[in-house]
């Protein structure tokens, strides 16, 4: 799996307890976001330290599927997929990218502003 030693993401999956995960498999893992901007957020992220989308070729492909899917599976065990929640992925500092590991946010539990 390719790693990356600067990326706090590639830290997090090697240095964190097992009962600080959200979730985690052999695809991805997730956790809380430090500064929620919902009361539900929280974030999907590949165990592979992989960056911007237009640089995966066909062999990365099944991981956006794994994140969606299992982003799916924690709105329901979160308590927030009946009231609805919003799926979102950065890419780049115009789009608010702050760590060059793609992530998935999740957001929900409340009424979200309009975009």
């Amino acid at each position: 799996m390719n790693t990356n030693n600067s990326c706090i993401f590639c830290k997090i999956l090697s240095e964190q307890s097992e009962d600080k995960f959200l979730f985690k498999d052999e695809f991805c893992f997730a956790i809380r976001d430090i500064n929620p901007v919902a009361k539900a957020h929280f974030l999907v992220i590949p165990n592979q330290h992989l960056t911007f989308l237009e640089q995966w070729d066909e062999s990365n492909l099944h991981i956006i599927g794994k994140l969606v899917k299992n982003a799916s599976n924690l709105t329901v065990l979160e308590g927030i997929a009946d009231g609805g929640y919003r799926l979102s992925i950065n890419q780049k500092g115009d789009a608010g990218q702050m760590i060059d590991h793609l992530h998935l946010h999740v957001y929900g539990g409340e009424k979200l502003r309009s975009m």
